[in-house]
């Protein structure tokens, strides 16, 4: 049975809800609780498909609005997309949101989102031509990114919870034929899972395909990038056809790195000069940018960011392994996607307290009391047998908390040579420097 909050028309599913913990109302049955209009949408309240009532708005975003909506033929509660009608309009972008939809299906939902259907009706109030709209699972609870920009870090054992999840997930999805193409902490959703977190993966629309489950329909021009820089693996950013799931482990490497240091491996300020450093650069260690962290985790973290993917780890579980093996803990990622938090917390000496999940306010919260944010111990020395010693490192600050990632201009990326290959310009630079030097001696011998 459903019910609804009269002031905010949110929905909670049981038969004896408390009061909506957004705003205190009484909560009543979802039947006697009618929407009222919104002349600022006039989807707000109307039945899409004659099925999926809009109560209210969620979220916006470049491609569609995201609703609260009531399944009334299951009488339950769900999230549906409604495509801006400048996106339907593109073919492609409907493709996209097709290949999300039967992706998601076909792949285990305990780590991703459910996406339910992906179809379209003729007309809907306010517009003049064919709607498509996207049904999911309605989540309590909020991306990485929004825990990140609030916590600036997150703890040891929730690293490893939601890494393990993350490759619990992907490994599926890779053994499949699917690799996910955008993993950025974004699109890792955190929900409630009793008294703990789990984590759901969003947005398939970029996936590729690696076992021609396409039967040939490509979406990506040969040698253009999808996805966004910061996470980009260098294959990915110079464009490969054949990229595998070793993209996805680059960039889980990266959200880890985030996680723990508070700031992104590679930046700049614009697309094009965040993939040449890719390309080009090694990121700093992570204990060069946060001292509080073990040394052991500085060779696990590199190693997700080699240039060359056969020198990566093959699979985002060997990665996560090696994570919570570096800080000490016995098993692998499926014993600790399954363990809770607490008891990760229990098996890391020193580590700081997790966040947990605020069940008033739907967010994730710290608890009020235990160790403060910065405040980390490393684990036992001995954990990493190969791990080194001792590291010189130039003296740094504790991380403030960082702004998100400033969004990129996806135009600019054009500007990247695709499948960028650096000899023609070390030849250039080589013809450039004789000529240099040529004009030098004739100038000399006048």
């Amino acid at each position: 049975m459903l019910h609804a909050c009269p002031r905010c028309q949110r929905l909670f599913p049981g038969d004896a809800p408390g009061p909506c913990p957004s705003d205190g109302e009484a909560l009543r049955p979802v039947a006697e609780v009618p929407v009222p209009s919104d002349h600022d949408d006039p989807l707000v309240g109307f039945a899409v498909a004659d099925r999926y009532q809009i109560r209210r708005i969620v979220a916006e975003g470049s491609m569609g609005r995201v609703y609260e909506a009531r399944d009334l033929r299951e009488e339950s509660r769900v999230a549906v997309k409604i495509l801006h009608p400048q996106v339907a309009e593109e073919s492609v972008n409907i493709e996209r949101f097709r290949r999300e939809a039967e992706t998601s299906k076909q792949l285990d939902g305990t780590y991703i989102v459910d996406v339910r259907e992906f179809a379209s009706v003729p007309r809907v109030p306010g517009r003049a031509k064919r709607t498509w709209y996207l049904v999911m699972e309605y989540l309590d609870g909020e991306e990485v990114r929004a825990i990140l920009k609030r916590e600036s870090t997150l703890s040891f054992a929730t690293v490893v919870r939601i890494t393990s999840q993350v490759a619990m997930a992907l490994d599926v999805a890779h053994a499949a034929g699917a690799v996910h193409r955008d993993m950025k902490p974004d699109n890792i959703f955190v929900v409630r899972d009793g008294d703990d977190v789990r984590v759901k993966i969003l947005d398939f629309g970029s996936v590729k395909f690696t076992r021609g489950q396409d039967r040939g329909n490509k979406l990506t021009v040969l040698g253009t990038t999808i996805g966004s820089p910061y996470y980009m693996a260098p294959e990915q950013a110079q464009g490969d056809p054949d990229l595998d799931g070793r993209a996805d482990v680059w960039a889980v490497a990266a959200i880890v790195y985030e996680m723990l240091v508070g700031r992104v491996p590679f930046n700049g300020s614009n697309g094009p000069q965040i993939l040449f450093k890719i390309l080009s650069d090694e990121p700093e260690p992570p204990t060069f940018v946060n001292e509080a962290l073990p040394a052991t985790l500085d060779d696990v973290i590199m190693k997700g960011f080699r240039k060359k993917p056969a020198d990566r780890y093959q699979t985002v579980g060997e990665l996560a392994d090696a994570l919570g093996r570096a800080l000490g803990l016995q098993g692998d990622h499926r014993t600790w996607a399954a363990t809770s938090t607490s008891e990760l917390l229990k098996q890391l000496p020193g580590s700081k307290a997790p966040p947990t999940l605020d069940t008033t306010t739907d967010k994730l919260a710290r608890p009020a009391s235990g160790p403060q944010p910065q405040a980390r111990s490393a684990p036992p020395a001995t954990a990493t047998p190969d791990a080194p010693t001792e590291r010189a490192k130039p003296p740094t600050a504790a991380p403030a908390s960082p702004p998100a990632p400033a969004p990129v201009d996806e135009a600019a990326l054009a500007a990247v040579v695709p499948r960028a290959n650096h000899t023609p310009l070390l030849v250039a630079a080589a013809v450039f420097a004789l000529a240099v030097v040529g004009l030098v001696v004739t100038l000399v011998m006048r």
